[in-house]
């Protein structure tokens, strides 16, 4: 009970500095699985499955996954899995305008031939809502 009493303060304070990263961690992840649940709703099979992409699904104000690492070369597709919501893709640093509005179930793909980091954003949702993503393009 004495040791408790010594470190109890310590433990306190270092559960709530960690917890909310672990609970937001937890709660991308279960959004994840939803938007995926979603995807094989829409389409029929696992993103995984789809040839010759890798598939980002843009759902509830979020990218899942949020952070990818892709070989030079990959393209990317981005797919809205929302019920309502439209969303779009700004590739700042790869000199690609904002596209157009993506509304559910509607695409955009985009192939990486340059190594490094493309932070990626949803044009309408990435202030409010901080719908930004991280693609980071290995040789």
């Amino acid at each position: 009970m004495r040791f408790v009493q010594l470190i109890g303060p310590a433990v306190l304070l270092s559960l709530a500095v960690s917890s909310p990263v672990l609970a937001g961690e937890e709660d991308l992840i279960a959004l994840c699985a939803e938007a995926e649940e979603r995807y094989a709703d829409m389409f029929g099979h696992p993103s995984a499955d789809e040839e010759g992409v890798t598939v980002v699904k843009m759902y509830k104000y979020r990218f899942c996954p949020q952070a990818l690492t892709v070989p030079v070369g990959t393209t990317v597709r981005w797919v809205n899995v929302d019920k309502r919501t439209s969303h779009s893709i700004v590739l700042k640093d790869e000199g690609v305008p904002e596209t157009d509005r993506l509304f559910p179930e509607e695409v955009f793909e985009f192939t990486f031939l340059t190594p490094g980091d493309q932070t990626y954003l949803c044009g309408p949702h990435w202030e409010t809502q901080e719908m930004i993503g991280m693609i980071s393009v290995s040789q």
